[in-house]
């Protein structure tokens, strides 16, 4: 209960900080430095780690290597809010998220996200999704890295769901890599719909990136079926890891 109350207050606090920052720096014309870094960067990273810390969540990452030079598109579970968290924590080089619409909502933190550069997918409208997912692959363009969750929603369960084909559309619009990512034990720190901390740590395991440098637009499917099967791998490799301790 108390670490809960903590990382609330720091959750409110920080948020505000770090999305004033934001929203300042844009007011007054603080260009995005190519490459990555910089306010916008910081809006969103120092964030992450103020919030891991506070919830007393270490992250482990595994695989960082096998990351590519150059923007990719990282394609990920998603069984809780901490996934966002400990991917924008340890990620390499600059990084945005694709994100549902909602979130662009939250007062401050919406903008804030929206100004650095985050993308809002409209789930219920499929040509404003789309439309966002153009934007998005210009985003990629310009040297940043995406984040896509593929199952389309938090996990109720903490197993994988089926993805769906729009992220992998946006790769091979884009002419970037998939790096496919799995995040391990964020459901049990706090699954959707509970607001209750278990706190323990975190391990992302990252895979060998897939190319789409050959794929055309029709063969989304297919390279979103390559990826799940990666992300399954992923998942089981790091399952026996943890059934060895």
């Amino acid at each position: 209960m108390i670490r809960t109350a903590w990382f609330a207050m720091v959750l409110l606090v920080s948020s505000a900080i770090h999305a004033t920052g934001v929203i300042v720096a844009a007011f007054v014309g603080v260009k995005r430095r190519p490459g990555g870094g910089g306010v916008y960067d910081w809006g969103t990273n120092d964030w992450s780690r103020d919030l891991l810390r506070a919830a007393g969540t270490p992250v482990r990452v595994v695989g960082l290597e096998r990351v590519p030079a150059g923007p990719v598109v990282y394609a990920s579970n998603h069984t809780s809010m901490f996934d966002i968290w400990a991917l924008a924590a340890t990620l390499p080089g600059s990084v945005r998220f694709v994100a549902k619409q909602e979130l662009g909502r939250i007062p401050l933190l919406g903008p804030a996200m929206i100004t650095a550069g985050h993308i809002m997918i409209d789930r219920a409208h499929p040509a404003r999704a789309l439309e966002a997912y153009q934007r998005a692959a210009a985003v990629i363009g310009s040297g940043i890295s995406a984040v896509v969750f593929p199952e389309g929603t938090r996990s109720r369960t903490g197993e994988l769901l089926p993805f769906k084909n729009a992220p992998f559309g946006l790769a091979i619009a884009a002419r970037v890599p998939v790096v496919p990512v799995y995040v391990r034990d964020t459901f049990a720190i706090m699954p959707k719909g509970r607001f209750f901390l278990r706190p323990r740590p975190i391990r992302i395991e990252i895979g060998d990136p897939i190319s789409t440098a050959d794929l055309t637009l029709e063969r989304r499917q297919e390279l979103r079926d390559r990826v799940r099967a990666a992300v399954v791998r992923l998942k089981a490799r790091v399952d026996a890891g943890a059934s060895d301790r």
